[in-house]
């Protein structure tokens, strides 16, 4: 994975496409704007592999995690074991 500070997102290649999550970081909060795979990753894990490496960043980091977008809210839901930063 790669942070894409100026652009704020941060990024995963796989297989020559692109996964991306738009975020900004304010006060010890990562807040998770947007995450969206290349249309030919969906389906693939990719976006999950994504949020995986976003979420063991945070905790590395201590910061909190807020979703924004449909997807981040619900994989969080799905791993509680990140939902603070504490684990």
């Amino acid at each position: 994975m790669r942070d894409a500070v100026a652009e704020g997102r941060f990024e995963r290649e796989e297989r020559g496409l692109m996964v991306f999550a738009e975020y900004r970081r304010r006060d010890g909060t990562l807040f998770i704007l947007h995450v969206e795979a290349a249309p030919a990753l969906r389906g693939s894990g990719a976006a999950d592999r994504l949020m995986r490496e976003i979420a063991e960043t945070a905790r590395a980091e201590g910061l909190r995690i807020v979703p924004h977008c449909g997807y981040a809210a619900a994989w969080l839901r799905r791993h509680k074991d990140f939902s603070d930063p504490a684990g």
